[in-house]
Formats: C-alpha cells, sequence, structure tokens
C-alpha cells in the first residue's frame, strides 16, 4: 500500500528498577483490547462475516492517523491522494519482480489458446463456431436480433460465471476456474465481434455523416480514449493467463481516480463513435446490448467488491465515482499534486501501442471476419 503509517499497540513499559540485585515480581502484561474497527470477528461472530476483508491501509487510516477519516465519512485533505490509500495502486509493473519464466509460460499458454481456438471454433472443417452461429442465426433473419441474441449469450454466460467466482474458485481452484471462465467466454466474444463486422452495414440506414467535416477525426479520437477506459482494469495479464493465481482486486489509482468503472465509460464511448459512424439499426442494436450488458456489471462489481472486501469498498465507494470526473468535481476524490506518474507505467504505454496497431490493423481484422461464413 502507499500509506506508511504503523500502528502501535505498546504493552506500558514495566515499573523502574529500584536496584540491580532487586528480585522483580513477575509482570503480567495487558492483554491488548479488541479493535472493532479492524473488522475482525470474535470466535463467536456470526459466519457471515468470514469472506468480509478489510484492507491494512484502511485499519491504518481509521486508527487515528493523519489519514483518519472524519465523521461523516469524508476523508480529510489527502484521503483520496496516494496516502489514504484502501484500494491497490494500478498498473505497478517493477522489471525487477518479473521472472522470465513466468512469461514463456504466458507466451506459451498464448499460443496453445490461439491454437486450439482455432481448431475447436474457428475452423469451419473442424470447430463448431459455425454450427453455433448458425443455430443462433436460425431463430430469425433480421441481422438486429441475431447481434442482440449473440450479446445476450455472451453477457448471461461471462456475468453468469463471474457471479460465480467465488464459488467455483473453491471447487477446483482459482487457476482452473480461470482456464475455464476464459475458455467459454473467449470464443463466444469472438462470435460476436466478428458477426458485427460481417454485418455492420445492414439493417435499416439511419442516418450518414461520413462526408461530414472533422467527424471522422471525432471519431477516431473518441475511439483512442475508448481504449484507454476499456483495458487498464486488466492490468495483469499473468493472472489473466493463470500463470499467477487470479485475484478479484480493487484498484484505487489512476484511471480509477477518473471513475470506478473504466470498462462501462469505455464501451459506452466506443458504442457512441460506431454507431455515430455507421449510422444504421445494426450499430443501435450492438450499442444497446453492449451498454447494456456494461451496465448490469456496475452493478455487479460494486455489489462483488462489497462482498469481498466489505467496509474498504464502502470507503473506496465514497471517494470515487461511476460518472467520470464527478468525485473530483465535487471534491470527494482529493488527486495527489503528481497523479500523472499514475500514468506513466508500462501497462499504460502498452494500452496507446496496441490501440494504435489495432487502428492499422483494422483491414486485416476485416479480412479475416469476411473468411468466415458468419
Amino acid at each position: 500500500m502507499a500509506s506508511h503509517l504503523r500502528l502501535h499497540l505498546a504493552a506500558p513499559p514495566p515499573p523502574a528498577l529500584r536496584h540491580h540485585h532487586q528480585h522483580l515480581p513477575r509482570l503480567r502484561l495487558p492483554r491488548p483490547p479488541r479493535l472493532p474497527l479492524l473488522g475482525i470477528p470474535s470466535p463467536a461472530a456470526s459466519s457471515s462475516l468470514r469472506h468480509r476483508v478489510v484492507s491494512p491501509a484502511l485499519v491504518r487510516a481509521r486508527v487515528g492517523g493523519a489519514d483518519a477519516e472524519d465523521s461523516d465519512g469524508e476523508g480529510d485533505g489527502d484521503a483520496g491522494g496516494a496516502g489514504g490509500l484502501v484500494g491497490e495502486d494500478a498498473a505497478v509493473f517493477r522489471l525487477a519482480d518479473q521472472r522470465v519464466a513466468s512469461w514463456a509460460y504466458f507466451a506459451g499458454i498464448l499460443s496453445v489458446v490461439l491454437y486450439g481456438l482455432n481448431v475447436l471454433w474457428i475452423d469451419p472443417a473442424t470447430g463448431v463456431g459455425t454450427g453455433f452461429l448458425d443455430a443462433v442465426a436460425a431463430v430469425s433473419d433480421s441481422p438486429e436480433v441475431v447481434l442482440l441474441l449473440l450479446t445476450l449469450i455472451f453477457a448471461l454466460v461471462h456475468s453468469g460465471m463471474a457471479s460465480l467466482r467465488e464459488t467455483g474458485e473453491k471447487i477446483i481452484g482459482e487457476r482452473a476456474y480461470r482456464v475455464l471462465f476464459a475458455g467459454i467466454s473467449l470464443p463466444l466474444a469472438l462470435s460476436t465481434i466478428v458477426y458485427f463486422i460481417n454485418h455492420r452495414y445492414g439493417g435499416v440506414q439511419l442516418w450518414d455523416v461520413k462526408g461530414v467535416s472533422g467527424v471522422h477525426e471525432l471519431v477516431w479520437l473518441s475511439n483512442f480514449i475508448s481504449f484507454l477506459f476499456l483495458y487498464p482494469s486488466t492490468f495483469n495479464l499473468l493472472e489473466v493467463a493463470a500463470v499467477d493465481k487470479p485475484k478479484l482486486h480493487m484498484w484505487e489509482t489512476g484511471i480509477m481516480r477518473i471513475t470506478r468503472h473504466p470498462q462501462f465509460v469505455g464501451q459506452v464511448i466506443w458504442c457512441l463513435a460506431h454507431t455515430l459512424w455507421i449510422g444504421n439499426s445494426v450499430a443501435v442494436a450492438a450499442s444497446v446490448g453492449l451498454i447494456g450488458h456494461h451496465a448490469f456489471g456496475v452493478w455487479n462489481g460494486d455489489r462483488r467488491l462489497a462482498s469481498r472486501y466489505g467496509e474498504a469498498f464502502d470507503v473506496l465507494k465514497k471517494r470515487t465515482s461511476v460518472v467520470p470526473f464527478a468525485a473530483i468535481v465535487d471534491g470527494r476524490q482529493k488527486l495527489p499534486e503528481d497523479y500523472y506518474k499514475e500514468f506513466i507505467r508500462l501497462p499504460y504505454i502498452t494500452i496507446v501501442a496496441l490501440t494504435l496497431g489495432a487502428y492499422f490493423a483494422h483491414p486485416l481484422m476485416q479480412a479475416a471476419s469476411y473468411r468466415l461464413p458468419w
């Protein structure tokens, strides 16, 4: 944690020595008092508290430190800065902490996943992806309906498995559940994306602003910004690939100071930009489905964090917002003076590079999608 306050629970000093030959009485040190603010239940406490975790930073903040909260729940001047964090410092990447073997495993796992995805799902000769798309498309001739159905299927699986994560990890373990989660979600996400690319100019044309001056630049800039919001919530690729043990993180710095749910904000920006540019009913259907899914994710994400982190998340929630910059404007989020340094980190730089690369790779992505009969 960024805070370096220390909690001192020192027992009272022993009485002064009268004479160095005098025998000292046996001292009985008093037992330290129970601290209810630490969230440590007594043995008879309710079992419902077993999974509520309070951050060590919250402990330091709540026990008389300089960052202690005011009685109304608002922090003092630096409560939202680096000195009063209750969540994790996001996008921290230290080269000294990296292991070559871990990244070698990551590269190997990624290669195996991509190969398996192609053989088992993408390739029409061997995979079941085409059959899945045909089954969904048989429901309706409308590309809007099919796209909404694909989005709904993905949302149910993705959000459902995320909600069952705690139970699933207890049964099969964190790494195995991550592999299962990715193995099911990834093919469904790919199918939805490819179907959208192949049918994005179908449906009913509602408007056409491609020839309007400045619109292309506005759409490009909006898409670039959307990716800065969309993917920083995945800061640890080794956990995504289950090389490191996956954890449910409660990030607090960087983009999280602007909005507690950057994926939702990024998805809204992406949808609005693409809908403006394409201007038809298929784009509207895609936007409705994606924004609806991520709106549910806002509620579900907060619910899971509250269940996992308890009082620490309550503190974080009070000084962050879903609407970008809202907590900063109304004074609940106090930005540190060197806030910009929270973005000068390798994960953010990597996202910028990948976003620019994805833009220039659009023709290749579209050509690959057109090869599939989806």
